[in-house]
């Protein structure tokens, strides 16, 4: 049984060790990291998932950014720790982050990852969305939270912008 509750400041370091954990060195290299550089991740839908003992076993963050002018989501990272893989936590973290986004009045998110998984999510390939390289275009992916909200949304992922 898991506990799962917004993520606050004093888990920050834990969550971050989790994702060095469950990612390769270098994570931070990725085009995705440099869209997150200087902006917060969205405090209402970054998730913790903590066992009966009170030890993390997942984490799940978003990040805001823009393609052309609509503001998206961009979900990740989600990590599970290794000893918790395979019970569903991904899943859960995933399914009850989205609820609240689209709870919240998000339109549409996207991410980077692989369509088998993501795709019982509702996530399908955005073709008309390029995320920076050396991102391969067959893994961005988006769901819409509202119908039609992809509609009309192209072009490049850029850092979050108000404007």
């Amino acid at each position: 049984m898991y506990k799962v509750s917004q993520e606050n400041k004093n888990d920050w370091w834990e969550v971050e060790a989790l994702y060095d954990l469950c990612f390769a060195p270098g994570r931070e290299a990725l085009s995705s990291y440099r869209l997150r550089d200087g902006v917060p991740p969205v405090e209402d839908l970054s998730l913790v998932a903590r066992d009966g003992d009170g030890i993390l076993a997942g984490a799940i963050r978003f990040w805001p950014v823009n393609v052309g002018d609509a503001p998206v989501l961009l979900l990740g990272p989600v990590a599970v720790h290794p000893t918790r893989q395979g019970e569903g936590l991904g899943g859960i973290l995933v399914r009850d982050s989205l609820s609240i986004a689209e709870k919240s009045g998000w339109d549409r998110v996207m991410l980077v990852g692989d369509a088998p998984y993501y795709g019982r999510f509702g996530f399908t390939r955005l073709s008309d969305v390029v995320m920076p390289p050396p991102t391969n275009p067959d893994r961005v992916l988006g769901r819409a939270l509202v119908a039609g909200a992809w509609e009309g949304v192209t072009g490049l992922v850029e850092k979050f912008s108000a404007s």
